[in-house]
């Protein structure tokens, strides 16, 4: 059996099952809502559990009353460097709350048809997608997984894989992302507000003037919005200080919502 090993548990999240659960189940989510008939895909932050745990348990939880066969999740590579875009192909993927299964097959399939696409043993040590696997088993227990980790990506080719997966309802896209990193408390929430504009409103240029470690899958699910004449909704925003109260390095989040 070829599993994708976690190498961030007890250190981004806890790698006890019931100390996760405690942690994930702390999250509040009463103050929020979605107005969507139907979510395709969430934008969610990929930092320590105690510093955007909570943002990004806002939007799983508010695709959660969906049953999706297949969540995709795309992010970008911080160790290695990637021409293109990296695949998962193993059989499983490893949480502290079970194994997720990969869908081999239908991975495989992109591989053969996205030229772009191609597999690199490194990105399993990458965290901005292993971090959202805690939360899809929690949510989607029956669901399969798909592991899209890019470098230097084009984004507007990425976008056109991403309109096809997101023709179909039986997949949800994560498009996994932080914001600014290591900026004064004033500086983030400026270069912040750039990104968390661009998402609200599509505007894809606004992004240019923000910062953001995912901002190519940003430009890309913004530019699929955009062309399928999808919705944005930002459901909250937050920083490093929230938790640390250090107003000299901090690092934002956001999550939100693309749907109907």
């Amino acid at each position: 059996m070829s599993i994708r090993k976690t190498v961030v548990a007890g250190s981004f999240y806890p790698n006890k099952k019931e100390e996760l659960l405690s942690l994930i189940k702390s999250f509040s989510t009463v103050n929020y809502q979605s107005d969507f008939d139907h979510i395709n895909a969430i934008i969610t932050p990929h930092a320590g559990f105690i510093y955007s745990g909570k943002l990004a348990n806002i939007s799983y939880f508010l695709c959660s009353k969906q049953k999706p066969k297949r969540i995709v999740v795309i992010g970008p590579s911080h160790r290695v460097y990637l021409e293109g875009s990296n695949i998962c192909l193993n059989e499983e993927y490893e949480t502290p709350l079970g194994n997720i299964q990969v869908d081999a097959e239908f991975s495989k399939a992109l591989k053969e048809k996205y030229s772009f696409l191609n597999t690199n043993e490194e990105c399993a040590f990458e965290h901005s997608t292993e971090t959202q696997a805690p939360f899809i088993k929690y949510y989607f227990s029956n669901a399969k997984i798909v592991e899209i980790i890019y470098g230097n990506q084009d984004f507007n080719t990425l976008s056109k894989l991403i309109n096809e997966l997101i023709e179909d309802k039986d997949n949800l896209l994560v498009i996994s992302t932080d914001l600014s990193h290591f900026h004064s408390l004033e500086k983030a929430k400026e270069l912040d507000t750039y990104c968390i504009n661009a998402i609200a409103k599509k505007n894809i240029s606004f992004l240019d003037y923000g910062e953001a470690c995912g901002k190519i899958g940003v430009k890309a699910i913004l530019k699929t919005a955009l062309e399928k004449s999808l919705y944005t909704k930002v459901l909250a925003y937050s920083t490093s200080y929230d938790v640390n109260n250090d107003k000299s390095r901090v690092v934002g989040y956001t999550t939100a919502l693309v749907g109907k």
